[in-house]
């Protein structure tokens, strides 16, 4: 009996540990230590990171540490359909380029998680030169009227401007 509650609770740590490995790879999370996650329960302890050259503050849902890379994930909602959106892509690039301006360690990829796939993103130079162009076409841009571009109910509905857009579908 005295042998019985040691073996117990050594089976059950081994459970859990399984549960934490499979929980994590179900999430999308590569190995290493999670730096920090910004997910609904802990966004108010998770300060934005911040990029001064380029004026850009954001963070990842996950943050982790492999050692020798950081590694910025993204988890989406949806589907990946045909391969990773554009937006989504750029989003991903500007989590990287935030993560080597606070850090100064340049990750090598960022991921994106889909609900059916995953897509690690090389953090290229040419990434980061697109990322560059978007933020300050972005800027060029700020207070000028855009026409929608897209006949997607479902996309106007979720859009922050539904209120004073005078093309909405909605």
């Amino acid at each position: 009996m005295a042998l019985f509650a040691p073996l117990l609770l050594f089976v059950l740590g081994l459970v859990l540990l399984w549960l934490a490995r499979r929980v994590r790879s179900e999430a999308g999370l590569p190995s290493g230590r999670l730096l920090f996650q910004d997910t609904l329960e802990r966004r108010r302890s998770v300060q934005s990171l911040y990029d001064p050259v380029l004026d850009l503050a954001g963070r990842p849902d996950y943050l982790v540490d492999q050692g020798d890379s950081l590694i910025p994930v993204e988890v989406k909602s949806g589907r990946a359909h045909a391969g990773p959106r554009p937006s989504h892509r750029m989003q991903l690039a500007a989590y990287c380029r935030l993560v080597e301006a606070v850090y100064a360690r340049r990750p090598p990829h960022g991921i994106l998680q889909y609900a059916d796939r995953r897509y690690a993103i090389p953090y290229t130079a040419l990434l980061e030169s697109e990322l560059a162009a978007a933020v300050a076409a972005m800027r060029r841009d700020r207070g000028r009227e855009m026409d929608r571009s897209h006949k997607s109910r479902e996309r106007c509905r979720a859009c922050g401007f539904r209120e004073r857009c005078d093309q909405s579908l909605a």
